[in-house]
């Protein structure tokens, strides 16, 4: 077919590229607001007692934008193009983030950040989509791990930027680097598989389609499974790392935003080594299996970390997050369980609906702490989660050898 002499052997593509910094825009914003929340917070007036619960309020504004919007330009995606979808996330993102360097109320920031949160969503399952689909099944798995260990760098970097500079500079620095991608995707070209598949006489972006098909349904919630881990471990470990590190004792100071950086800087590692791994092995399923077990491994081992240093703690967080570091393997997997019509939107709203696990697993989390303590409830809950993707890893269809060129009836 016309598709097959369009595929690219070349893992360090436009595309690729392209879509690697997309990813790092996505990971730069996501994490952003939880470093600069404090300072930018106290600027539009909230009072320092508030600033908890209003940060929680700003987030889930924020995870309700991506949770919306995974569905939207999924769906988008499958309908139009995987282009029109890095196009439009994008430019909604970098306009979103500019503004939000201007707000002066709690309620101008809530939209900006609905808003960025609506517009990131599409970054990550376009710009997946689009490598699978412009590149041969032997060289996939590298382009789709180059995009996320690219992209999961932006946790560090926005660290780093909001150290570096105000509140205020650093989502103008967002929303400016959006704006240069917007004209750097002016070079790529859209997938030969949606536009063959486009021309056929099946249903496009069928979203309720995932739901009401129960073969369907049940390979959608599995690859959704797969990756709560690794929400899990950042939403409540890493995110409350200095709480933990107060229960174990830790000697010297230990901070959220720290902790954030160093386990992303692992996980920017663990992504390239569990697409390395998935290759080498030719089997996304066994790479799953050594990092979810590698997860397991460490979270066994927390309770054990009573009375270290910091910089000890901080060589633990990083450790973690390269076991933790699967992402791209994940994401390559949804990928390529569905077929052409609908990829886009399940490469989309996977991602997303994973992120938006996050307030459940905070709820119940916090429960769990009121009755056993906050070490028991992580270990209970973490094990839970992992146990459960490691068993939906188990049941999941390996992909590895799969041609894309087909489609969902």
């Amino acid at each position: 077919m016309q598709h097959q002499n369009n595929l690219s052997k070349n893992v360090f593509s436009i595309t690729v590229i392209v879509a690697s910094l997309g990813y790092f825009v996505d990971i730069y914003d996501l994490l952003l607001f939880g470093i600069v929340k404090t300072t930018s917070l106290t600027a539009v007036g909230v009072s320092p007692e508030n600033i908890l619960a209003k940060g929680f309020w700003l987030l889930n504004w924020q995870m309700t934008g991506m949770l919306i919007g995974g569905v939207l330009w999924g769906i988008y995606g499958d309908k139009k193009g995987r282009l029109s979808v890095l196009f439009g996330s994008i430019f909604l993102y970098s306009i979103a983030n500019i503004a939000n360097g201007f707000v002066t109320t709690l309620d101008q920031y809530a939209i900006c950040r609905f808003l960025a949160g609506l517009g990131l969503a599409g970054e990550l399952g376009a710009g997946i989509t689009l490598v699978s689909e412009t590149m041969t099944k032997e060289k996939r798995g590298y382009g789709t791990t180059i995009v996320a260990a690219m992209g999961i760098s932006g946790a560090v970097v926005s660290s780093i930027v909001a150290k570096l500079t105000s509140w205020q500079v650093a989502y103008f620095i967002g929303g400016g680097l959006g704006l240069i991608l917007l004209i750097m995707r002016l070079g790529i070209y859209e997938s030969g598989l949606f536009k063959q598949v486009q021309q056929q006489n099946v249903q496009h972006g069928n979203f309720l389609g995932l739901f009401t098909d129960r073969k369907k349904f049940i390979r959608y919630i599995r690859c959704i499974l797969i990756g709560m881990p690794i929400w899990f471990v950042i939403g409540i470990l890493i995110f409350d790392s200095s709480d933990f590190a107060k229960i174990l004792g830790v000697v010297g100071n230990v901070t959220n935003g720290s902790s954030i950086m160093y386990h992303y800087a692992g996980a920017s590692i663990g992504a390239f080594l569990s697409g390395y791994i998935s290759q080498w092995l030719k089997s996304r399923k066994k790479s799953l299996y050594i990092f979810i077990i590698s997860l397991m491994f460490f979270m066994s081992a927390l309770p054990f970390m009573k009375g270290i240093t910091s910089t000890e703690f901080y060589w633990f967080v990083f450790f973690f997050g390269i076991a933790n570091g699967y992402w791209a393997v994940f994401i390559t997997t949804a990928t390529e369980q569905f077929g052409t019509n609908i990829r886009a939107t399940v490469t989309t709203t996977v991602p997303n609906f994973v992120r938006g696990s996050v307030p459940i697993l905070t709820t119940v989390f916090v429960v769990m702490n009121n009755h056993i303590g906050i070490m028991n409830s992580a270990l209970i809950l973490g094990f839970s989660t992992m146990s459960i993707a490691l068993a939906a890893s188990f049941f999941t269809k390996e992909t590895y050898h799969h041609d894309l060129d087909f489609v969902e009836e």
